[in-house]
């Protein structure tokens, strides 16, 4: 039965073709020889040629609705003009009108309804009842309007609802790519944060690690007891850094399961002092103040002060020389906190500040602008007047919730 009803399916046109044979069967009832006492009340000729026009408007209706509509209308006035009263074949015309009110363009939809409502009025004043008086004629043509007007009320509801699903669709598409363009960008995003956490971190942490391990090789035979101190400097920054790393990777896990691993929770400015603590057992020396009245900070300010700090006395180490000194200033304002790191040491090249470090180098004030610009901040960087370099931020305070 499935079958059937799948071939049904694909083959429309074949099922109106064969609805088409028995109309034509049932019209062609009255095309057989006449009854010598019962004279033929249709002539044979216009009849068959009738019964032929609405046969194929029902046989083709699906393929090309307004040309059936148009063939159908043409076989109407033909009935008309030819004296053709009310056959079976007549029925064609039904379907061909909810036809074209569910399928044909708009033209054709209200020609099939101007149609339907002119058929019956038009029969009636051609073969009027032979008994009942101008009311009982205008009640049967009323009556018989209404077959047609539900035929194409019923094709304009498919209609209707066809294009109704369609939007459905077309709306369910749309908010699926928009939901996947959504999820490239967060994915896009949360790859860029990994990125400057994961800079952040190797960069400062192997950093102090480098400068470490070299003065641990320069003092390990004049002062042993220093060199100890410099290598558990690096196995404390060595474990610092895996504990990050591991925390910020813990969220590529493709399988979904919680990593059991012990995390570090996110730096923050209050956690400052001890950053400072360990740049200065690294060997630079770091001048820190704060000013104004502390207070707790938004998470993401209060992270975007640490790390900018990080990087700028990382930036310090790797560009600024030997025997160089630096300064960082954390200053609370009503609505918003500063943040300004000054060496006195060479500065750096400007391809490393310029245009963001277009070149490629200047990851790391990369990184800077974007975490500042991620909280409404600015920042400037760029060589002191007197040497060295300075890197000044402002980043304004949210109101929670």
């Amino acid at each position: 039965m499935q079958r059937l009803y799948d071939l049904i399916r694909r083959h429309p046109t074949w099922v109106d073709c064969f609805w088409a044979v028995v109309l034509l069967g049932v019209s062609s009832m009255e095309l057989l020889p006449a009854d010598p006492d019962h004279p033929r009340r249709i002539p044979l000729v216009p009849h068959a040629v009738i019964v032929g026009v609405f046969c194929v408007t029902l046989a083709l209706r699906r393929k090309a609705p307004e040309r059936t509509l148009l063939l159908a209308v043409a076989g109407g006035v033909a009935q008309l003009v030819l004296n053709v009263p009310v056959i079976p074949a007549d029925f064609a015309m039904l379907v061909v009108i909810h036809t074209a009110a569910a399928h044909g363009a708009k033209w054709s939809s209200r020609l099939a309804l101007a149609g339907g409502l002119l058929a019956a009025p038009l029969a009636q004043a051609r073969w009027p009842l032979e008994s009942g008086g101008t009311a009982a004629r205008l009640f049967w043509a009323a009556v018989m309007t209404v077959p047609f007007v539900l035929a194409w009320v019923l094709g304009d509801s498919l209609r209707t609802r066809r294009a109704y699903f369609a939007q459905l669709e077309e709306r369910a598409d749309r908010l699926e790519r928009e939901r996947e363009a959504q999820a490239k960008i967060v994915v896009a995003a949360e790859r860029a944060r990994i990125a400057r956490e994961l800079h952040d971190v190797v960069a400062h942490n192997v950093s102090v690690m480098v400068v470490q391990a070299d003065g641990a090789a320069y003092v390990i035979d004049a002062a042993p007891d220093q060199a100890k101190t410099a290598l558990e400097t690096i196995s404390t920054t060595g474990r610092q850094a895996l504990a990050e790393m591991r925390r910020l990777l813990g969220v590529l896990r493709s399988d979904g399961q919680p990593d059991t691993g012990e995390y570090v929770p996110q730096p923050d400015a209050d956690q400052l002092g001890e950053l400072i603590e360990q740049v200065r057992a690294s060997g630079l020396t770091v001048d820190y103040r704060v000013e104004g009245s502390p207070r707790p900070l938004p998470s993401g300010v209060g992270l975007t002060a640490y790390r900018i700090v990080q990087e700028a006395l990382t930036n310090t180490r790797k560009h600024a020389g030997p025997d160089v000194g630096a300064s960082v200033r954390l200053v609370y304002f009503d609505d918003g906190v500063g943040v300004l790191v000054e060496d006195d040491g060479a500065g750096a090249p400007r391809e490393l500040y310029g245009e963001g470090g277009a070149d490629g180098q200047g990851q790391g004030l990369i990184g800077m602008r974007e975490r500042v610009g991620m909280v409404g901040g600015t920042l400037d960087a760029g060589p002191r007047p007197g040497g060295g370099f300075r890197i000044s931020v402002l980043l304004p305070l949210k109101p929670a919730g």
